[in-house]
C-alpha cells in the first residue's frame, strides 16, 4: 500500500478537503519513469480493476471532455462521444495536456483542472466502495468513493470501454 502523507497539497487534494470528501493519499516512486496506470496499480499494491486513468478528449478545439476508465481498459471513442452528446471525439494530444488542464501525463486528475470540463466515469466504478485516481501529480494517487468523486466534478456514469 502507498504511504500516506498529510502535507501533500495538490489542487485535487485541496478541493477534496474543501468539499469535506474523505480520501486516502497513496504515494509511489516515479524514478523509473513508469507512470502508466498498470504500473501505478503495481506500485501502490492496488488491484488494477480499482485504479482509474483520466483521459482527456476533444470534440473541437475548445470543447473538451474528461473520461475515467479502469487502467487496463481502452476508451471506446464511440461510446464516449455518445456519453458526451457529440458526434465525434479524438484524444487530446499529449502536447496540449498541460496547457488545457494544468496537469502533466501521469498526474492528470479530473479534480482541479484549470477549467471543469464535462466528466464521465465508467459505470464499473459503481461496483466499488472506492476507486484510485490521480491526485494531481505523478507519484500521488487518491482512493475516493466514485459517488463523492462524481459529485465534486459533476460527473455522470456511463459504459465507456471497448468490449
Amino acid at each position: 500500500m502507498g504511504k500516506q502523507k498529510k502535507n501533500v497539497k495538490t489542487n485535487a487534494v485541496r478541493i477534496l478537503d474543501n468539499e469535506k470528501v474523505p480520501y486516502v493519499l497513496m504515494e509511489y516512486a516515479v524514478d523509473d519513469g513508469l507512470v502508466d496506470g498498470v504500473s501505478v496499480a503495481e506500485k501502490t499494491g492496488t488491484s488494477s480493476e480499482l485504479v482509474y486513468k483520466t483521459l482527456v478528449s476533444r470534440a473541437s478545439l475548445k470543447e473538451l471532455f474528461v473520461f475515467l476508465i479502469p487502467v487496463d481498459e481502452e476508451l471506446d471513442l464511440k461510446k464516449a462521444a455518445k456519453a458526451a452528446g457529440v458526434k465525434k471525439l479524438e484524444m487530446l494530444p499529449l502536447k496540449d495536456l498541460t496547457k488545457e488542464t494544468g496537469y502533466v501525463r501521469g498526474g492528470c486528475s479530473a479534480v482541479g483542472m484549470k477549467k471543469q470540463y464535462p466528466t464521465v466515469l465508467d459505470t464499473t466504478s459503481m461496483n466499488f466502495e472506492a476507486i484510485v485516481v490521480s491526485a494531481g501529480k505523478p507519484g500521488l494517487q487518491m482512493k475516493v468513493s466514485p459517488q463523492d468523486l462524481a459529485r465534486v466534478v459533476g460527473a455522470t456514469f456511463c459504459d465507456l470501454t471497448k468490449g
